[in-house]
Protein backbone atom coordinates (compact mmCIF):
# COMPACT_ATOMS: atom_id res chain seq x y z
CA UNK A 1 0.00 0.00 0.00
CA UNK A 2 1.54 3.24 -1.09
CA UNK A 3 1.01 6.50 0.73
CA UNK A 4 -0.34 8.22 -2.38
CA UNK A 5 -3.27 5.82 -2.59
CA UNK A 6 -6.59 6.59 -0.98
CA UNK A 7 -6.89 4.48 2.20
CA UNK A 8 -10.63 4.11 1.60
CA UNK A 9 -9.95 1.91 -1.43
CA UNK A 10 -8.15 -0.59 0.85
CA UNK A 11 -11.08 -0.77 3.28
CA UNK A 12 -13.83 -3.42 3.19
CA UNK A 13 -16.58 -2.94 0.65
CA UNK A 14 -19.89 -1.69 2.03
CA UNK A 15 -22.44 -4.39 2.80
CA UNK A 16 -24.91 -4.76 -0.05
CA UNK A 17 -28.64 -4.89 0.68
CA UNK A 18 -29.98 -8.42 1.08
CA UNK A 19 -32.84 -7.89 -1.41
CA UNK A 20 -30.39 -6.67 -4.04
CA UNK A 21 -28.17 -9.72 -3.56
CA UNK A 22 -31.17 -12.06 -3.73
CA UNK A 23 -32.30 -10.42 -6.96
CA UNK A 24 -28.80 -10.67 -8.44
CA UNK A 25 -28.57 -14.31 -7.36
CA UNK A 26 -31.80 -15.19 -9.16
CA UNK A 27 -30.60 -13.30 -12.24
CA UNK A 28 -27.30 -15.19 -11.99
CA UNK A 29 -29.13 -18.51 -12.02
CA UNK A 30 -30.88 -17.48 -15.23
CA UNK A 31 -28.05 -15.60 -16.93
CA UNK A 32 -24.94 -17.65 -16.09
CA UNK A 33 -25.81 -20.71 -18.24
CA UNK A 34 -26.40 -18.38 -21.20
CA UNK A 35 -23.07 -16.68 -20.51
CA UNK A 36 -21.31 -20.07 -20.52
CA UNK A 37 -22.93 -21.01 -23.83
CA UNK A 38 -21.97 -17.63 -25.31
CA UNK A 39 -18.37 -18.05 -24.16
CA UNK A 40 -18.14 -21.58 -25.59
CA UNK A 41 -19.68 -20.46 -28.91
CA UNK A 42 -17.28 -17.51 -29.16
CA UNK A 43 -14.32 -19.76 -28.31
CA UNK A 44 -15.37 -22.27 -30.98
CA UNK A 45 -15.81 -19.57 -33.63
CA UNK A 46 -12.47 -17.97 -32.75
CA UNK A 47 -10.79 -21.38 -32.89
CA UNK A 48 -12.19 -22.15 -36.34
CA UNK A 49 -11.26 -18.69 -37.64
CA UNK A 50 -7.86 -19.17 -36.02
CA UNK A 51 -7.28 -22.33 -38.04
CA UNK A 52 -7.67 -20.35 -41.25
CA UNK A 53 -5.77 -17.39 -39.85
CA UNK A 54 -2.88 -19.69 -39.02
CA UNK A 55 -1.81 -19.56 -42.65
CA UNK A 56 -1.62 -15.78 -42.52
CA UNK A 57 0.15 -15.91 -39.17
CA UNK A 58 2.84 -18.11 -40.69
CA UNK A 59 3.72 -15.22 -43.01
CA UNK A 60 3.04 -12.32 -40.66
CA UNK A 61 4.16 -12.61 -37.04
CA UNK A 62 2.34 -9.40 -36.10
CA UNK A 63 -0.97 -10.83 -37.31
CA UNK A 64 -0.64 -13.82 -34.99
CA UNK A 65 0.03 -11.61 -31.97
CA UNK A 66 -2.85 -9.33 -32.93
CA UNK A 67 -5.24 -12.24 -33.33
CA UNK A 68 -4.24 -13.65 -29.93
CA UNK A 69 -4.82 -10.24 -28.36
CA UNK A 70 -8.20 -10.04 -30.10
CA UNK A 71 -9.15 -13.49 -28.76
CA UNK A 72 -8.13 -12.47 -25.24
CA UNK A 73 -10.20 -9.29 -25.51
CA UNK A 74 -13.30 -11.07 -26.81
CA UNK A 75 -13.22 -13.97 -24.35
CA UNK A 76 -12.19 -11.71 -21.46
CA UNK A 77 -15.03 -9.32 -22.32
CA UNK A 78 -17.53 -12.14 -22.11
CA UNK A 79 -16.12 -13.17 -18.73
CA UNK A 80 -16.40 -9.55 -17.52
CA UNK A 81 -20.09 -9.65 -18.42
CA UNK A 82 -20.52 -12.00 -15.48
CA UNK A 83 -18.77 -9.73 -12.98
CA UNK A 84 -22.10 -8.67 -11.48
CA UNK A 85 -23.11 -12.28 -10.76
CA UNK A 86 -23.61 -13.30 -7.13
CA UNK A 87 -22.74 -16.79 -5.91
CA UNK A 88 -24.52 -18.70 -3.16
CA UNK A 89 -21.66 -18.21 -0.63
CA UNK A 90 -21.68 -14.47 -1.32
CA UNK A 91 -25.41 -14.34 -0.74
CA UNK A 92 -25.14 -16.27 2.52
CA UNK A 93 -22.05 -14.54 3.94
CA UNK A 94 -22.46 -10.89 2.92
CA UNK A 95 -21.17 -8.76 5.78
CA UNK A 96 -19.51 -11.71 7.60
CA UNK A 97 -15.93 -10.51 8.11
CA UNK A 98 -14.81 -13.80 9.70
CA UNK A 99 -15.85 -15.72 6.58
CA UNK A 100 -13.88 -13.37 4.31
CA UNK A 101 -10.85 -13.49 6.64
CA UNK A 102 -10.88 -17.28 6.35
CA UNK A 103 -11.13 -17.03 2.55
CA UNK A 104 -8.17 -14.64 2.40
CA UNK A 105 -6.11 -16.79 4.77
CA UNK A 106 -6.84 -19.87 2.67
CA UNK A 107 -6.09 -18.16 -0.66
CA UNK A 108 -2.82 -16.59 0.49
CA UNK A 109 -1.85 -19.82 2.27
CA UNK A 110 -2.40 -21.83 -0.93
CA UNK A 111 -0.26 -19.41 -2.96
CA UNK A 112 2.43 -19.44 -0.25
CA UNK A 113 2.51 -23.24 -0.21
CA UNK A 114 2.90 -23.30 -4.01
CA UNK A 115 5.54 -20.56 -4.13
CA UNK A 116 7.64 -21.96 -1.28
CA UNK A 117 7.63 -25.52 -2.65
CA UNK A 118 11.09 -26.68 -3.66
CA UNK A 119 11.78 -26.68 -7.35
CA UNK A 120 11.65 -30.12 -8.86
CA UNK A 121 14.09 -30.95 -11.66
CA UNK A 122 12.66 -30.77 -15.18
CA UNK A 123 9.45 -29.19 -13.89
CA UNK A 124 8.15 -25.65 -14.08
CA UNK A 125 9.30 -23.25 -11.41
CA UNK A 126 6.86 -22.54 -8.60
CA UNK A 127 4.76 -19.41 -9.16
CA UNK A 128 6.30 -16.18 -7.92
CA UNK A 129 3.36 -13.87 -8.70
CA UNK A 130 -0.28 -14.16 -7.84
CA UNK A 131 -3.49 -12.17 -7.86
CA UNK A 132 -6.13 -12.33 -5.14
CA UNK A 133 -9.45 -11.27 -6.73
CA UNK A 134 -11.75 -8.79 -4.99
CA UNK A 135 -14.42 -11.46 -4.65
CA UNK A 136 -12.17 -13.21 -2.09
CA UNK A 137 -11.49 -10.17 0.13
CA UNK A 138 -14.65 -8.09 -0.37
CA UNK A 139 -15.75 -8.24 3.27
CA UNK A 140 -12.36 -7.44 4.84
CA UNK A 141 -10.68 -5.18 2.29
CA UNK A 142 -7.40 -5.21 0.46
CA UNK A 143 -5.56 -4.03 3.57
CA UNK A 144 -6.19 -7.39 5.25
CA UNK A 145 -4.88 -9.25 2.18
CA UNK A 146 -1.73 -7.12 2.25
CA UNK A 147 -1.19 -7.73 5.97
CA UNK A 148 -1.62 -11.51 5.66
CA UNK A 149 0.55 -11.68 2.54
CA UNK A 150 3.33 -9.54 4.00
CA UNK A 151 3.37 -11.73 7.12
CA UNK A 152 3.87 -14.80 4.90
CA UNK A 153 6.73 -13.30 2.87
CA UNK A 154 4.94 -11.72 -0.10
CA UNK A 155 5.60 -8.26 -1.50
CA UNK A 156 2.84 -6.02 -2.79
CA UNK A 157 2.87 -5.29 -6.54
CA UNK A 158 1.25 -2.32 -8.25
CA UNK A 159 -2.41 -3.07 -7.70
CA UNK A 160 -5.87 -1.81 -8.54
CA UNK A 161 -7.47 -2.89 -5.28
CA UNK A 162 -10.95 -2.40 -6.77
CA UNK A 163 -10.23 -5.48 -8.91
CA UNK A 164 -7.49 -7.54 -7.25
CA UNK A 165 -4.44 -7.47 -5.01
CA UNK A 166 -1.28 -8.51 -6.84
CA UNK A 167 1.57 -10.12 -4.93
CA UNK A 168 5.17 -11.14 -5.61
CA UNK A 169 6.92 -13.92 -3.70
CA UNK A 170 9.82 -12.05 -2.12
CA UNK A 171 12.08 -15.10 -1.80
CA UNK A 172 12.22 -15.19 -5.61
CA UNK A 173 13.70 -11.70 -5.66
CA UNK A 174 16.72 -12.60 -3.50
CA UNK A 175 19.38 -14.00 -5.85
CA UNK A 176 21.59 -15.21 -2.96
CA UNK A 177 18.94 -17.64 -1.75
CA UNK A 178 18.14 -18.81 -5.26
CA UNK A 179 21.80 -19.37 -6.17
CA UNK A 180 22.44 -21.18 -2.86
CA UNK A 181 19.46 -23.43 -3.51
CA UNK A 182 20.62 -24.12 -7.07
CA UNK A 183 24.16 -24.89 -5.85
CA UNK A 184 22.85 -27.29 -3.20
CA UNK A 185 20.60 -28.97 -5.77
CA UNK A 186 23.41 -29.37 -8.31
CA UNK A 187 25.77 -30.98 -5.74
Amino acid sequence: MDTYEDPATWAPEPVRPRWSLALRFVATLLFFPLLCVLWLAAAAVLFVVGLFADGIAAVSEGFGRGYMRFMDDVLGGIVRLGSWCVTWPELRHEGDAAYYRARVDKAVGNWTRQASAPREPKKARPPVECEIPRRVYRGVGGRYVAEVALAQGWELRPTDVRKEVRLWWSAASHPQEASAADTARDS
